[in-house]
């Protein structure tokens, strides 16, 4: 089986392991592996994008992958990175917002066999799951001292957090141990800010079934430009994987515009290409910095993974088409 881990760490994909060795060992062998999204909004956006891409590469891999969609902890709210409370949704745009995800990942997830991946949503098991049913059977599993001890926690004790969002981690350790005996899932994956719910979910497992379980969790970086700014936001908001909130084009030039840096590294970060093809991109980037070879390389690439080869060949043409004043060719 493909050695994975070494092609993230090229990508500089990874941030932290629960323990590197045993993911190093569970991952010689066809895992299960999940990622969830919040249906806060009715698109995803680049930022989304990585963890997608990265379920994506497991499944190259060989690996079953399982992306979660929040409909049951959307109605909360995680309160990770967040430093107030979030505005609650209604339970109507919450499913309009969770039919819209899972739209989205259908368009990423190879879906054609149910050994490849799977979608689920998480208010499957949450979503009627009696009160007296959530504290006996789980809540009494979770120590305060243990929950105040988390970042995602810890961070919001001055500004205050509602018990709503304080019970969050518990729902998310709930997700991993459903998925871990109905799917068969044994490693968890997410952005670095969710450690402490993915480490509560390793926490939880381990408790009901037994400190030897099979399980682990693992973070990618929070994605930055090379100024040290939120990787994905222009000036009117996030880029969104929806073409009618940004546009293939819009897409395109936000690549085409990022610094030379950048460019490689968002090469490695977003493409599939082979680290070999990249290296000779890198090379003759910076051998000839004014023809933005790496530049345009990414913005193709992304474009058409997001959008497709069609879009990613219209928005070259489109750009070439303003560059040069000749728009005949363009509908």
């Amino acid at each position: 089986m493909k050695n994975i881990l070494e092609d993230l760490r090229y990508r500089d994909l990874i941030e932290q392991f629960s323990d590197e060795a045993k993911m190093k060992e569970m991952l010689s062998k066809k895992q299960v592996l999940y990622c969830g999204f919040d249906p806060s909004a009715v698109s995803m956006h680049l930022g989304n994008y990585v963890m997608i891409s990265l379920l994506k590469r497991f499944q190259l891999a060989g690996h079953k992958v399982v992306a979660l969609v929040g409909g049951a902890t959307g109605m909360i709210g995680d309160p990770s990175g967040k430093s107030k409370e979030r505005n609650l949704q209604t339970k109507e745009a919450l499913d309009a917002n969770t039919a819209a995800i899972k739209a989205q990942l259908e368009r990423y997830i190879d879906l054609s066999d149910p050994e490849k991946g799977a979608i689920v949503s998480n208010y499957d098991w949450l979503g009627n799951m009696p009160m007296i049913d959530f504290l006996r059977d789980y809540g009494k599993y979770f120590s305060i001292n243990y929950m105040l001890s988390k970042e995602i926690v810890k961070s919001r004790l001055e500004a205050g957090i509602s018990f709503t969002e304080f019970s969050y981690q518990i729902l998310q350790s709930i997700d991993f141990y459903h998925l871990h005996h109905a799917l068969g899932v044994n490693i968890q994956l997410g952005g670095n800010d969710q450690w402490g719910n993915l480490t509560s979910g390793l926490e939880l497992i381990r408790k009901i079934d037994g400190e030897n379980e099979d399980v682990a969790v693992m973070t990618a970086h929070l994605i930055l430009r090379s100024d040290g700014k939120k990787f994905g936001k222009s000036e009117k908001g996030a880029l969104f994987l929806d073409r009618n909130l940004t546009s293939p084009y819009q897409l395109y030039q936000y690549f085409m515009n990022v610094t030379d840096e950048d460019a490689i590294r968002f090469l490695k970060i977003f493409s599939f290409l082979e680290k070999e093809e990249i290296e000779d991109i890198a090379r003759e980037h910076f051998a000839n910095p004014g023809m933005r070879i790496g530049q345009k390389k990414v913005a193709y690439e992304v474009t058409k993974d997001i959008h497709g080869k069609e879009a990613a060949d219209e928005a070259v043409a489109m750009s070439e088409s303003l560059f040069s004043g000749d728009f005949a060719s363009l509908s």
